[in-house]
């Protein structure tokens, strides 16, 4: 996933999420924060997500800024903060969605996915042989010991990180939508048992 447009796709999974959500979320008046759908896209967000945009970042630094600046000038510091934005950006679509997906509004809820949705297939179009190309930020500009996507290591990269991606929004599409809206408290005293 380029870190170029990472965001904007963690900004459509959270929308997504929150449609997928939207009658476990109408049945809860709680806080946002303290629903069960909450705290799975979090753990999609921490344990996949960002994962697999620090992958690209920290293994294929070119491509995952486009060619567009080298990735050995870009400071570490500025990496971390960029996949941590991309990262939270999945809670970040998913709590603003939760309001209209909460009130059943899904002209406002599509309009918060799709037009990111939107964005990102036009960068695909306008980058799409910056996408298919696997090479260092010099071999791209001096046209030289240039790859196919699907004959690298990256391509694999981006098949095994796709799937794991799509599985991980995958099971959380599926677990937001059923069972209970919030967690529940557990209990601190144990029930007791029946006298014999």
């Amino acid at each position: 996933m380029p870190i170029v447009f990472a965001p904007l796709v963690g900004i459509v999974f959270g929308a997504t999420l929150a449609w997928f959500a939207r009658s476990a979320l109408a049945r809860d008046e709680g806080p946002l924060v303290a629903s069960r759908a909450f705290v799975l896209v979090c753990a999609l967000a921490g344990l996949v997500y960002t994962p697999i945009v620090g992958y690209f970042v920290a293994f294929h630094g070119d491509w995952s800024y486009l060619y567009l600046v080298p990735w050995v000038r870009i400071p570490s510091a500025l990496d971390l903060a960029l996949v941590l934005v991309a990262g939270s950006s999945i809670v970040f679509g998913f709590a603003v969605a939760a309001r209209p997906a909460r009130a059943q509004r899904m002209g406002t809820l599509t309009a918060l996915g799709g037009i990111p949705a939107v964005v990102t297939c036009v960068l695909c179009i306008v980058w799409q042989r910056r996408l298919s190309i696997s090479a260092t930020y010099g071999q791209f500009h001096g046209d030289f010991g240039t790859e196919p996507l699907t004959a690298s290591s990256l391509g694999r990269g981006v098949l095994w990180m796709g799937l794991v991606g799509l599985l991980g929004v995958g099971w959380c599409a599926f677990s937001v939508r059923e069972g209970p809206a919030t967690l529940a408290p557990r209990s601190s005293i144990a029930p007791r048992r029946a006298a014999r």
